[in-house]
């Protein structure tokens, strides 16, 4: 597991494995478009593990913005980053979703999220980028982020 740190108690972890064994205490994290369908990729298991594509579409999120799901003591976070399930993300959408999903955890008391290397797989954005962005949004915080990959 690589880690990084910072002053704030924030923390970018990088673990092998299966995001859906993370603690139960972890909120989770990843991206979706507007229309919710999660049709591929990591975002079927989620759909098929918490349900709530209504309660999702009643939020009306739109790219740039988080929606939420809370499912027993977790909350879940779904990154709205494009309109259509077909598009591709913009870096600028998911940095907004994040600012948004940061607001909503400083909101609600959440100090730990796991997420995938959030759209870099079928979305195809740069990790690189990504992970630096997720470093601008929460290094001022104490919400440690573990991203998972298989």
């Amino acid at each position: 597991m690589a880690k990084l740190a910072c002053r704030s108690g924030w923390r970018l972890l990088h673990k092998r494995g299966d995001l859906f064994t993370c603690p139960p205490t972890d909120a989770l994290a990843h991206c979706i478009s507007e229309d919710c369908r999660m049709g591929a990729g990591i975002a079927v298991l989620f759909k098929k593990t918490f349900g709530g594509v209504d309660e999702l579409l009643a939020q009306k999120k739109q790219p740039g913005q988080c929606a939420v799901l809370r499912i027993s003591d977790r909350f879940v976070y779904y990154l709205v980053t494009k309109k259509k399930y077909n598009q591709k993300p913009t870096y600028d959408n998911l940095r907004k979703g994040l600012v948004s999903m940061r607001e909503h955890c400083l909101a609600n008391g959440v100090n730990s999220i796991s997420m995938p290397r959030i759209g870099c797989g079928l979305d195809k954005l740069k990790w690189e980028n990504v992970s630096s962005i997720i470093t601008e949004v929460f290094q001022d915080t104490k919400i440690s982020s573990t991203v998972y990959t298989i």
